[in-house]
């Protein structure tokens, strides 16, 4: 006697597959080149949630790997440079990106490979200069800050310094909303076409300021007292990419990017016993 189980509601043999159809147009393709982070919350793994959430294809080319969990990163290893170009390069020479977010690059010589690859891309770049983690370890090698300065800033079409990142590229130090532009200008002179400077660590309102030195915009914000904010930073430069790459200007994948995270930020959730994560899939869980 055979037996033919059914899926519910369809009225088909489980053996029997489902039609696949194939959509006549890839989406838009982004390529994140960033470090691993083991607990979910940061790096890549931040990276590609976000890219799904906006409906791109997100590719990755990891960097450095971390042992890392909601108490802080644990252990970092830099993978070989033959790797991490040959990651790069299988990507862009065969699929190709739409544009390209740089997040935890680690050291020196990492920094120089991938803005040397960089120049084998034609599409927008989001420089998210990761100096620190959430917890306060540090993520770029001393040496490696005046290669960001000198090497991958000049290539980047925005990049989104926190405040602590602006001070170790630039000197400059955010007291208060006042200062912003100052800072903006200081890390404009580095030569990315655009910057964001993310003031959350300000008091009052969150306030942060987009500007490509002639015009400026201050995005202002709820400050919302959250506890798990683990991601925000790898959140927002990959939802800025993702926009970018659907052909938004600067200001409007800023402002889409901005209005994701915040909601995320608000769902973000408990995890380990340290800082929980901001909620990529907020949005589908609504």
């Amino acid at each position: 006697m055979k037996l033919e189980e059914t899926h519910e509601g369809s009225g088909r043999p489980v053996s029997e597959p489902a039609p696949i159809t194939a959509p006549a147009v890839a989406p838009p393709r982004v390529l994140t080149i960033a470090g691993s982070d083991s607990g979910g919350g940061a790096g890549i793994q931040a990276d590609l949630k976000t890219m799904f959430a906006f409906g791109v294809h997100g590719m990755s080319a990891i960097v450095a790997v971390t042992a890392q969990n909601s108490l802080g990163v644990h252990g970092v290893w830099d993978l070989p440079a033959a790797a991490v170009r040959a990651q790069i390069r299988a990507v862009v020479d065969d699929i190709g990106v739409d544009a390209v977010k740089t997040g935890m690059l680690s050291s020196a010589a990492l920094v120089a490979l991938v803005a040397a690859e960089l120049d084998r891309v034609d599409a927008p770049v989001v420089v998210d200069p990761v100096g620190v983690s959430k917890h306060g370890d540090p993520l770029l090698a001393p040496d490696a800050v005046d290669v960001v300065r000198l090497e991958l800033m000049p290539r980047a079409t925005i990049a989104t310094p926190n405040l602590d990142e602006v001070r170790l590229l630039t000197g400059v130090i955010v007291r208060d909303e006042a200062d912003l532009p100052r800072a903006a200008a200081a890390m404009l002179a580095l030569g990315p076409r655009w910057v964001l400077i993310k003031g959350g660590h300000l008091q009052g309102d969150a306030v942060d300021l987009l500007t490509d030195g002639s015009t400026e915009i201050l995005l202002r914000g709820r400050r919302m007292d959250r506890r798990h904010t683990h991601g925000t930073g790898c959140t927002l430069a990959s939802a800025i990419a993702s926009r970018l790459a659907q052909g938004d200007s600067p200001t409007q994948a800023v402002r889409a990017a901005k209005e994701y995270v915040s909601g995320a930020l608000a769902a973000g959730f408990p995890l380990g016993r340290g800082i929980g994560p901001v909620d990529h899939g907020y949005r589908h869980r609504r």
